[in-house]
């Protein structure tokens, strides 16, 4: 009688080379495909695979606002008040240097990169920052050789057609800009699958495993009815706010940001990238719509989840400062609102800290997780860190 497993449905061939590799990469946003280049680039002969749970990137690297930013004055402010001056300086050039990494490798081109400015608005209760403004210019000087804040006259508030009633203060930063997240992560992603890069996505792993030869990949299909088991030499963890599963004792803390965007907008009277009340509000032009998004910390508890629904609550008052704050003149010409939808950021639970967390969980399997929904600008700088902690 013939020894017959009816459940063994994988072959010799899919053992021995489909599911084993050097390197596995548990997330394809952004930092999981920049880890992918950044390897490949170091060791252009090593067996790189990624997973990712869903059809797309999970997170937030798909569905984030698209801003090439480094942080607004009041927001550089409240870090001051978390962290040293040295501290708070060191965040900035990760920033920085993230974004010329992504530009460099994707493109200007290629993600729609747009060199507009960024601009924070000012209510009459945040005037007193703008004290402030030239000793922040005076500790960024020696990162950027010139002074990156700068208050605009009065008028320029009603230039752009928003409300002078809510904002008193306009101030502009030369050297920030906005892309279209989704042809950064296509190019990306085209620019890893023609470096060799093996990704599958509908694999959710659930168990990180440690042996003596390395490190099995325990990982279930989007059905749920299928398990398969990779291996790897080493695993780069880069699943951000869903990170917990693989270390219970991590800081971390998902964090939902809510994001909506209009229909095309005739006239639109502003270009650039905005940020209100220490960027925890935010709104662009995308071509001619509005993308207007955040207000998490108005309702903390509600969103730290890895929930992607949005919520009436924050919607509402989203919609509250598009009709009365951003376009008070378009009362009786309400622009529709098209899409609406959420990502998931990831922060520290227990402590104030905005710093990453970059770390060995054993010999073999390192992380990269944690980017306090700076994504777009560290993403790309934690990336090339973590690789340089890697040996092939």
């Amino acid at each position: 009688m013939l020894n017959f497993n009816p459940k063994a449905s994988l072959s010799f061939w899919e053992t021995s080379s489909l599911l084993s590799c050097d390197y596995l990469i548990v997330g394809s946003g952004l930092v999981g495909l920049s880890a992918a280049a950044e390897l490949k680039g170091k060791y252009p002969n090593a067996n790189v695979k990624v997973l990712e749970r869903g059809l797309l990137p999970t997170g937030a690297s798909t569905k984030n606002a698209g801003f090439a930013c480094f942080g607004s004055l009041t927001e550089l402010l409240a870090d001051l008040r978390q962290m040293s001056p040295e501290e708070a300086l060191e965040l900035v050039e990760d920033r920085w240097e993230g974004l010329r990494l992504l530009r460099a490798r994707v493109g200007d081109a290629a993600m729609d990169y747009e060199p507009l400015g960024g601009y924070e608005l000012f209510s009459e209760k945040e005037l007193p920052a703008l004290e402030q403004l030239e000793a922040m210019n005076t500790m960024l000087r020696d990162l950027f050789k010139t002074p990156v804040f700068e208050h605009l006259p009065q008028r320029s508030i009603a230039e752009r057609c928003f409300s002078t009633q809510k904002f008193k203060a306009l101030v502009y930063n030369s050297l920030e800009g906005q892309l279209d997240t989704g042809q950064m992560m296509k190019t990306l992603l085209e620019i890893v699958l023609k470096l060799g890069v093996v990704i599958h996505t509908g694999a959710e792993v659930l168990q990180l495993e440690e042996t003596g030869q390395g490190v099995l990949v325990h990982t279930q299909d989007l059905s749920n009815t299928r398990t398969l088991c990779f291996r790897a030499s080493t695993v780069l963890v880069c699943t951000n706010g869903f990170s917990k599963r693989f270390n219970p004792d991590w800081d971390l803390a998902p964090g939902r940001g809510q994001v909506l965007i209009t229909e095309p907008i005739p006239n639109l009277a502003f270009r650039g990238a905005y940020h209100l009340e220490e960027g925890y509000f935010y709104f662009r032009n995308v071509q001619n719509r509005i993308l207007l998004g955040g207000g998490r910390h108005l309702a903390r508890e509600q969103e730290r989840v890895t929930d992607l629904e949005v919520t009436d609550y924050l919607m509402g008052i989203l919609e509250t400062i598009l009709y009365e704050d951003i376009l008070p003149q378009r009362q009786t010409s309400k622009p529709i609102i098209e899409h609406r939808w959420a990502g998931i950021m990831c922060f520290s639970e227990k402590t104030p800290t905005k710093k990453p967390i970059l770390e060995s969980l054993s010999k073999n399997v390192l992380a990269a997780i944690r980017l306090n929904g700076m994504g777009v600008a560290v993403g790309s700088r934690l990336a090339q860190r973590l690789v340089d902690m890697v040996t092939f």
